[in-house]
């Protein structure tokens, strides 16, 4: 219907309301945004008692469309009859959110004039690209340093994974730094699996130990994945291998998916796994991949040494740092 020319997105009512006015002072985000894209007038004041779409939107206590309405353009000075901006009459019904939104709007607009030369100057004040982060700085009502100082919108899943890697990463070096000649010993100690059952333990405790070192302490994820592994046994379900995946991939529902004991790959053709009786490998299927398998071999046909056998703690970590 607003698509049909004859029909007016700034029709009145008795009242002289638009009804632009009437979404925004029922909280009607969807509607408000409709009529805005087919050209609602913000700043229409021909209402009975000179109040603005921005002034309804104050008084419903909808941020949102206080912000939406703002960045269409709607005028922060406009008085009503008796003399009250959109602000004050926001504040006066205890709309205190509303009114912060309004007091600390700056408009886009205005920031991108100073990335364009002006007059006689070769480069802008302000390089376009920082614009939009500039922008949300400016836009912020937390003035605390450390929220100002703190990335908005992080993705804390990109940063596990990112940290994640990192860890591993160093756990190489400082192993290649010790021993300058290959992995090998690495792969086998993360591959062994203890006598008892054949749980990976040490890289059960690594994989811990790399969560546990993930410096933002206030990341929701972080308190997610500890509050999962943290209770659990090390050698029971779920592993911190597995919660991690999950954490990072998104939860599989009604999914059963199987890892590569090996390299942990998730569907891999064949899977070698450790039985109860420890046997060398209990699966294997043709097209098994020959790393994962080789690998697999080395680690569980290793016997350890009459040292190992008396303090098994010793054999955890091949590099001798945690």
């Amino acid at each position: 219907m607003l698509s049909n020319p004859s029909v007016r997105s700034d029709c009145l009512d008795e009242f002289g309301m638009t009804p632009l006015m009437h979404a925004a002072y029922k909280g009607k985000a969807d509607m408000c945004r409709l009529l805005l894209q087919h050209g609602a007038d913000v700043n229409c004041n021909e209402h009975d008692y000179g109040y603005t779409a921005l002034m309804f939107a104050g008084l419903s206590g909808n941020a949102e469309i206080t912000e939406m309405i703002l960045n269409a353009g709607a005028e922060t000075t406009s008085v009503n009859s008796v003399g009250r901006t959109a602000a004050q009459m926001a504040a006066f019904v205890g709309q205190h959110k509303c009114v912060t939104v309004i007091n600390n709007f700056f408009s886009r607009e205005k920031l991108e004039y100073y990335t364009r030369p002006q007059g006689e100057e070769t480069e802008p004040k302000l390089p376009p690209k920082l614009a939009e982060p500039l922008h949300k700085i400016i836009m912020t009502t937390n003035l605390s340093p450390v929220k100002c100082v703190k990335q908005e919108n992080i993705n804390e899943v990109q940063a596990m994974k990112m940290h994640y890697i990192s860890c591993v990463l160093q756990k190489c070096q400082a192993f290649l730094r010790e021993r300058d000649d290959n992995l090998d010993m690495l792969l086998k100690s993360l591959i062994r699996g203890r006598d008892s059952d054949g749980f990976p333990q040490y890289q059960e405790k690594f994989i811990r130990d790399c969560i546990q070192k993930f410096p933002y302490c206030e990341a929701t994820l972080l308190q997610q994945l500890v509050q999962s592994i943290a209770p659990v046994e090390m050698g029971n379900s779920p592993t911190a291998f597995s919660v991690l995946t999950q954490a990072l991939t998104g939860q599989m529902v009604l999914m059963d998916t199987e890892y590569c004991a090996t390299c942990g790959d998730r569907d891999a053709d064949t899977k070698c796994t450790f039985s109860e009786e420890n046997e060398d490998i209990t699966k294997a299927a043709s097209s098994m991949l020959a790393l994962c398998l080789g690998l697999s071999k080395c680690a569980l046909q290793e016997t350890p040494s009459d040292d190992q056998k008396e303090n098994p703690e010793a054999s955890e970590d091949p590099t001798g740092q945690d």
